[in-house]
């Protein structure tokens, strides 16, 4: 089932439960994380690169994780220096216990650590442990610290770090100047939603979850609202299909595209929607385009709209024409965005009770009319750059913090937004956020938006709501890339096989689901 996500605070107020309301002590929690890092790395590293193993360590309570992992880690044999980058005197708490047992133990114990004097316990280690900063760093990284990262980075040996890399923010997943880009890291109780995107996601490498004991029903309590989506997520999200289903009762798209030029896109936007598995599709466009849209998939229906030199116009009777008996309306592929443009986005927003997926020309429509972007069963698909212009904000400040910004953004609109990207997010209006693990960068191709906006719609035709209509859409969108990156080719695959590959792993999927509703044998 889904992974919960939290955030710093989220996993502050956890341990904090933890030590107080269930009595736990904090020494408790972090002898279990150590333990379990020093099991994770037994598993992570091949037994010669366990051999020599560095512990840096900074002076807070991940430097006391590092501290009491060196301890379990040289009963178990191996020969492990700790280099402490602070001065003894600056411990407090757990961490100034941690190193108060380490004293006396077969550990050599460097303390005070410069960079310069860092890069000869460097050079003989065979294993480097991170535990210089933890999760609630909020602040750039300078100075000697920064320098101790990079040597930690340059010094070509496999890293493992404790419960995050050091100078990586554990909500946004951005460095916060430099950050320690890590072989392998455990984290502790909780997956921090900064590791699972990117770019945070590159600076982990391999992740794995350390229990620690933090109680049942605790994480819940805290209200994460943050999630990454799991296969079980989407499985039991997926349309069920009746023997007797006809065509009649799978739903009708109409997707609204198509200018001079760009008739393209909307066209793989209403292909995608009956590959999603739509019993009726219907691409409306200019008039004087209509046999290239009727061209492309015969399977799809298409309706002549009023244009200008294959530019559409409003026509309030010919869009209300349209709009019968469909169940819902994707717009934007290629549509242009005109003074025109602009008037048949406000009719569908604010004259029809249809749910309307927004995508491409739309967004940048929508822009401008922020007030019509408010209303029910609304989905928005931007990427970065349309997301900037939709809030208003540049590129950079979108990538500094996609989670926070997205979930703000579908709150305050009361829709749901799904922002596309690496580790694409879908936050809902009740400011749930998830995160897709799934896709590939053999998707930075052309068409790929207009597949996805399409699936939504096709999902939402089927009777699922907007919410799970985008999460089922775009976890399969990028497992079918997925499945063609690994069969087809890394990079050369294209949008509209992407959308023909959707079917098999919808299917898979389907099957995932039911062996999960099957009793265990024996």
């Amino acid at each position: 089932m889904a992974v919960p996500l939290v955030t710093a605070e989220q996993m502050r107020s956890l341990d904090d439960r933890t030590i107080h309301d269930f009595g736990v002590p904090s020494f408790t929690l972090m002898q279990r994380a150590a333990a379990g890092a020093a099991e994770v790395l037994r598993r992570c590293f091949a037994p010669q690169q366990r051999r020599r193993i560095l512990v840096v360590a900074g002076k807070g309570n991940n430097g006391g994780d590092g501290m009491v992992c060196a301890q379990v880690l040289a009963r178990k044999g191996a020969s492990v220096t700790v280099a402490l980058v602070a001065q003894a005197r600056d411990l407090k708490g757990d961490a100034a216990r941690a190193l108060m047992q380490l004293r006396g133990k077969k550990i050599s114990l460097v303390p005070g650590v410069e960079p310069s004097r860092l890069s000869a316990l460097l050079s003989q280690a065979t294993l480097i442990v991170d535990a210089l900063l933890g999760t609630g760093l909020n602040a750039p990284v300078r100075g000697p610290l920064a320098d101790v990262i990079e040597g930690l980075n340059s010094s070509g040996k496999p890293i493992f770090s404790l419960d995050i890399p050091s100078g990586l923010n554990s909500d946004s997943g951005v460095p916060q100047g430099v950050a320690v880009c890590a072989t392998a890291t455990v984290t502790f109780g909780v997956t921090k939603i900064g590791q699972v995107v990117y770019p945070g996601r590159a600076f982990v490498g391999r992740l794995e979850v350390v229990d620690i004991g933090i109680p049942e029903g605790a994480v819940d309590a805290v209200f994460p609202k943050s999630w990454l989506l799991e296969p079980a997520d989407v499985a039991r999200r997926l349309p069920q299909r009746a023997p007797t289903a006809h065509k009649g009762t799978c739903g009708h798209v109409l997707v609204i595209g198509g200018s001079l030029g760009r008739t393209g896109a909307a066209k793989m936007a209403a292909e995608a929607a009956l590959r999603a598995g739509a019993g009726l599709v219907t691409l409306a466009g200019p008039a004087s385009l209509h046999a290239t849209l009727a061209s492309h998939c015969p399977e799809v229906m298409t309706f002549p709209l009023p244009d200008f030199g294959g530019q559409l116009c409003f026509d309030e009777e010919a869009l209300r024409h349209a709009l019968e008996g469909k169940d819902v309306v994707v717009v934007g592929p290629g549509m242009g965005t005109s003074h025109d443009c602009t008037r048949i986005l406000q009719f569908l927003l604010e004259r029809s009770d249809l749910p309307v997926i927004c995508d491409a020309d739309a967004l940048t429509l929508l822009a401008r009319l922020p007030a019509a972007g408010k209303r029910a069963n609304l989905v928005m698909t931007p990427h970065p750059g349309e997301f900037a212009r939709l809030t208003g904000k540049s590129v950079a400040d979108i990538q500094g913090n996609r989670p926070l910004l997205a979930r703000e953004f579908a709150v305050e609109r009361g829709c749901v937004l799904v922002l596309k990207g690496a580790t694409t997010l879908i936050a809902d209006d009740d400011g749930t956020l998830w995160v897709n693990p799934t896709g590939n960068p053999g998707m930075a191709s052309g068409g790929m938006g207009d597949v996805l906006a399409g699936l939504i719609g096709g999902f939402v035709a089927q009777g699922l709501l907007p919410n799970s209509a985008s999460l089922v859409a775009v976890y399969l969108h990028g497992l079918a890339a997925d499945a063609l990156s690994q069969n087809y080719g890394a990079v050369g695959f294209l949008a509209t096989e992407v959308a023909r590959e959707v079917p098999r792993q919808r299917d898979a999927l389907r099957h995932y689901g039911e062996s999960l509703l099957k009793p265990p044998s024996g």
